[in-house]
């Protein structure tokens, strides 16, 4: 129990530099989200149950308890979206190989979308970056193949050359559970990859790395981290005030496909998605807009405006 102890600890650390450098949150909430993972440890430990074995059971009965408890819809449903933010950095890390918050279900009270980024912003965060810098075509490559393809940061590092099929227009993934997709890749992409690849072949790539697409200036794979603070730092340099991460790119591109008319089966499979629930949070519609669209095209309508 001490080294279960000592290991939870320790997850906690990380857990908590995870967030910090994911969001732009202030001290105030950093401590707020990790007393909503202490919530959850001690009621996880006074059940007898290790955080890493907590089923989606254990979880809706922990939900219930924060009701029981007299703590509010709003309240819950934000120690809720920590307790999915643990699990997700879990089962990225590889803490877990299945994460047990996927229907774990929240209070209605209106649904908090996650960012996203106009098509203008990408090419914004793009032009940002000074080529002239030795690694400036790496970035551009990164924030294309992040954008074009709807890949997760833990994907885009894992990514290897002997994964790639440029050819054919496609890129092999393994994902959650070592799940194998392939994924369309862009003309845009492929151009962007073949340049990164020119300055690619200069550097000195240390042993064991060779297969690995992007690199970090002493020849080795880049990490999760790395590249969160690096689409940061270019998000802020374009000017872009949004909460920026790696996953945001994800997010807008899975946006931006819908709203060009893809079905949403197809967004589920070049995303990942183990359930089709998880990809109808990109459903989401302008209500102002979709009145708009109302009041236009609707034939009671049209005859009202004649």
């Amino acid at each position: 129990m001490e080294k279960e102890n000592k290991s939870g600890i320790n997850v906690i650390k990380e857990y908590r530099r995870y967030i910090k450098l994911g969001r732009n949150y202030t001290e105030n909430t950093l401590d707020a989200y990790m007393r909503d993972v202490a919530k959850l440890y001690r009621y996880l430990e006074s059940n007898g149950i290790y955080v890493t074995d907590a089923r989606l059971s254990d979880l809706q009965s922990f939900a219930a308890s924060l009701h029981d408890l007299g703590i509010g819809a709003r309240s819950q449903c934000r120690i809720l979206s920590g307790v999915r933010s643990f699990y997700h950095f879990l089962l990225e890390d590889g803490y877990i190989s299945d994460d047990p918050t996927e229907l774990l279900e929240s209070p209605q009270i209106g649904e908090h979308l996650p960012e996203v980024l106009s098509t203008q912003e990408v090419d914004m965060m793009e032009d940002s970056i000074d080529l002239s810098n030795p690694l400036g075509q790496r970035n551009k490559a990164i924030i294309e193949v992040l954008f074009s393809c709807g890949l997760r940061v833990s994907e885009l590092v894992n990514l290897k050359l002997s994964n790639l099929y440029l050819d054919e227009g496609f890129v092999r993934i393994f994902g959650k559970g070592r799940k194998e997709r392939l994924v369309p890749i862009s003309s845009r992409a492929i151009k962007e990859l073949q340049n990164w690849f020119y300055d690619r072949n200069l550097m000195k790539i240390k042993q064991g790395e060779e297969d690995y697409v992007f690199l970090n200036q002493r020849g080795a794979h880049l990490t999760r981290t790395m590249v969160l603070i690096l689409i940061k730092k270019i998000a802020a340099e374009a000017g872009i005030r949004k909460t920026i991460s790696p996953h945001t790119l994800r997010h807008s591109f899975a946006t931006a496909l819908l709203e060009g008319g893809a079905d949403l089966r197809a967004i589920q499979a070049m995303l990942g998605h183990e359930s089709i629930g998880t990809t109808e949070i990109y459903t989401h519609i302008d209500t102002t807009k979709l009145r708009e669209e109302i009041l236009l095209h609707h034939p009671r309508n049209i005859k009202k405006m004649r």
